[in-house]
């Protein structure tokens, strides 16, 4: 019941949260999600080029170990 509470009153705070964000932006709403979405691709593309290298450090490690 504890937790049914917590997040009944988790997710209120969090609709009154974004709801207030966007009643507040200083922009308007598709620069908001053109700032949001551009973010996004760069995180996005952040998280591939690590992957990438992470990737291939691992295959290194693989091809030292079977020689």
């Amino acid at each position: 019941m504890r937790v049914i509470n917590f997040m009944v009153g988790f997710l209120g705070g969090l609709v009154i949260g974004v709801a207030m964000v966007l009643l507040t932006a200083p922009q308007s709403g598709t620069d908001f999600q053109a700032e949001i979405r551009a973010r996004f691709d760069d995180i996005m593309q952040e998280g591939r080029k690590a992957a990438s290298a992470r990737r291939s450090e691992l295959e290194d490690k693989l091809a030292s170990l079977r020689t």
